[in-house]
């Protein structure tokens, strides 16, 4: 062995080093791309209205304006529209994630004609947008009476998700049949099999879907904005349509406040359910 040769042991290691190198970089790349909106738009909530729209760019602001915060808070009734916002994620989330196992359930464990075939229709309605849906459903909660009410998230949440059906299918149909089976044998029917054996194990998967259907409410901003009056609304709508001028000019620095504001519930509920929704994503899709 020379004395510029390596041993043959050390080779793999290297390999594994220079692996890991060039892994962790793309990782760091990837975390700096996700991040980066987010970090431009608290820079933004730290300008002036000239800096946002001076050219060149203005990277960091030159004077940082933290009252831009205050007032962003003050200028609108905030905690009022994010009262509101709450009540309406809370009232789907829960609903649909419950109303989702249980359809969820139904695919994995019960055997009927057609189950294939209804569970293709459902996932396939997957892609189906929104605004194809939005107004025969508006026509529809109108004739019911049911504008400017909180009613349409209700039933929304009964409705189920064709999403989260699939997570909860997934996540069901891996679990043992001998679970089922002795249930059965113990005089269960499915309604306490499903309440009291596989809904307590799916804590992961409840997780993740309300996380996700929590996201899905809090951020929707068509909805709130067809069929809620002004002071019924959500922060969603109040940030994007009351910071303007007199003239009707968006005060982009306000509302770019405003948006971190708006955005810090949801990183608190990921970051206090992130165990249950990380565990949640990654097992749905084993058996």
């Amino acid at each position: 062995m020379t004395a510029t040769s390596l041993p043959p042991t050390s080779a793999p290691r290297v390999r594994v080093r220079v692996n890991r190198l060039v892994l962790y970089t793309v990782l760091v790349a990837l975390t700096g791309l996700f991040i980066g909106p987010f970090g431009w738009l608290i820079l933004s909530g730290l300008k002036t209205p000239a800096e946002l729209a001076a050219s060149p760019v203005h990277w960091l602001p030159i004077h940082v304006q933290w009252h831009n915060f205050a007032d962003a808070f003050n200028l609108i009734d905030f905690l009022g529209y994010a009262r509101n916002s709450l009540i309406i994620a809370l009232i789907y989330a829960t609903l649909v994630t419950l109303s989702s196992a249980w359809v969820g359930f139904g695919f994995a464990r019960l055997d009927a004609p057609g189950r294939k075939t209804l569970f293709g229709i459902l996932i396939g309605s997957m892609m189906l947008p929104q605004m194809i849906t939005l107004l025969p459903t508006y026509l529809i909660f109108a004739k019911l009476g049911m504008v400017d009410t909180y009613w349409p998230w209700v039933f929304w949440g009964l409705a189920a998700a064709p999403y989260l059906v699939f997570l909860f299918r997934q996540f069901f149909a891996g679990l043992p049949r001998e679970l089922e089976e002795a249930a059965i044998v113990d005089g269960c029917g499915y309604g306490t099999i499903f309440w009291r054996i596989f809904l307590p194990q799916s804590w992961p998967v409840l997780s993740a879907s309300f996380v996700i259907a929590f996201t899905w409410s809090w951020g929707d901003y068509i909805a709130p904005q067809l069929l809620l009056s002004a002071d019924r609304s959500t922060l969603a709508v109040a940030v994007m349509t009351t910071y303007v001028t007199s003239a009707g000019t968006p005060v982009a620095n306000l509302q770019a406040a405003a948006s971190v504001m708006y955005v810090v519930p949801i990183l608190l509920i990921f970051l206090i359910a992130q165990r249950g929704f990380v565990a949640g994503m990654s097992t749905t899709g084993l058996k």
